[in-house]
């Protein structure tokens, strides 16, 4: 069997790297000159994406090129401490670039081909698929996955009804400040602003590491300075105690802003012989910080299906094995999005109140984390 994969992000190359682990040849097309499109942004990937690398071991060389988070304080907009929760082991923090950069190094060692500059713009299928790039060239194999992420082209081909992305009324911005004095490291803090939240985590060489969920209309991303970002999202924390404004004027350089968008439900995920992954089926928005690591179970979860079962078999199967646990996500994640897109300053919770939030979010925490991938487990 040969796949052809659309897409070089996180669930395009892990899927080459899971199938060819399964014996099943595969070659990536990107659509980019590289991989580390939105370079400047970086993520967590959670316990639950840190189980699936292990799954085709590259869970060791992502560690190396990572930090660990330890624990994690939630504040509120004061500087009051809510909860405090520590990290035995799991999440690890880097840049978005660092890991496409591994991924791609460690595809490479395996033989496994990836191709830039393939935009696709056509899909057929008969008795294989045939892939159709913008540059007029094509590629043929037994399989497509489509793993174009978020405002994926594969997805309407594959779903002419399919929905489009949706804007989630939210904007979010990166940034790399100086380390703050006296601050532990490895160590997430998320605020609960007023307006907006603010999260960040001190990383050994020096630097805090900061986010912000900024609700607002879609905006038009061209021409955006360093220092507009810095004062767009500055506004949203004026009213705060916390010391938001401080971490934001003093970064001194690479400061990155983009739109948030999801895609709730996609209706059919799969033809008889093209599926989708990752955030082209199922897009959320990063309030629970999953997309890596949901995009990290699609890809090996679809190896597993197409070593065991032909794809007339697999790719139903994988859809059943998926779907639920991610339009759950990106259910939560809206829920989540939703108390911030009105934008306007909110009453303080109470003890209860934050308790209660508190007790929430670590059940569902448990059923995000806990999520175990056995790779020799037989797929029936």
């Amino acid at each position: 069997m040969k796949a052809v994969i659309i897409g070089g992000g996180i669930a395009g190359t892990v899927a080459a790297i899971a199938l060819h682990k399964a014996g099943i040849d595969a070659v990536v097309h990107e659509a980019y000159p590289t991989g580390a499109d939105d370079a400047g942004a970086f993520f967590t990937i959670m316990h639950n994406g840190m189980n699936a690398l292990a799954a085709v071991g590259l869970d060791q060389v992502v560690a190396e090129h990572s930090y660990p988070a330890r624990g994690v304080r939630l504040l509120t907009g004061a500087g009051r401490e809510v909860s405090a929760q520590t990290y035995s082991q799991g999440p690890r923090t880097l840049r978005r670039a660092a890991l496409y950069q591994v991924l791609h190094a460690e595809a490479a060692k395996r033989g496994i081909r990836v191709e830039h500059n393939k935009r696709l713009v056509a899909a057929t299928e008969q008795d294989g698929v045939v892939a159709t790039f913008a540059d007029g060239s094509t590629a043929e194999g037994d399989v497509l996955i489509a793993a174009d992420g978020t405002h994926s082209t594969a997805r309407a081909i594959i779903n002419p009804g399919a929905p489009r992305a949706r804007y989630t009324g939210l904007n979010v911005v990166y940034g790399y400040a100086p380390a703050r004095e006296g601050e532990e490291p490895n160590t997430y803090t998320f605020v609960h602003g007023a307006r907006a939240a603010f999260g960040y985590i001190g990383v050994p060489h020096g630097q805090t590491w900061w986010f912000s969920r900024l609700p607002g209309p879609e905006l038009d991303l061209t021409g955006m300075t360093p220092q507009q970002w810095k004062d767009h999202a500055s506004a949203y924390f004026a009213d705060d105690d916390f010391p938001a404004v401080e971490i934001i004027q003093s970064t001194d350089g690479e400061v990155i802003g983009s739109n948030v968008y999801d895609i709730p439900t996609t209706p059919n995920w799969h033809t008889e012989r093209m599926v989708l992954a990752g955030d082209a089926a199922h897009a959320a928005s990063p309030a629970a910080g999953q997309g890596a690591s949901m995009a990290l179970e699609d890809a090996v979860t679809l190896a597993k299906c197409l070593r065991d079962l032909p794809p007339d078999k697999g790719f139903p199967v994988y859809e059943r094995l998926r779907r639920d646990r991610v339009e759950r996500l990106v259910a939560n994640s809206a829920a989540r999005d939703a108390t911030r897109t009105g934008g306007a300053p909110q009453p303080p919770m109470s003890e209860a109140e934050l308790a209660e939030v508190t007790r929430r979010r670590q059940a569902y925490q448990a059923w995000l984390y806990e999520h175990h991938i056995d790779w020799a487990e037989t797929v029936s």
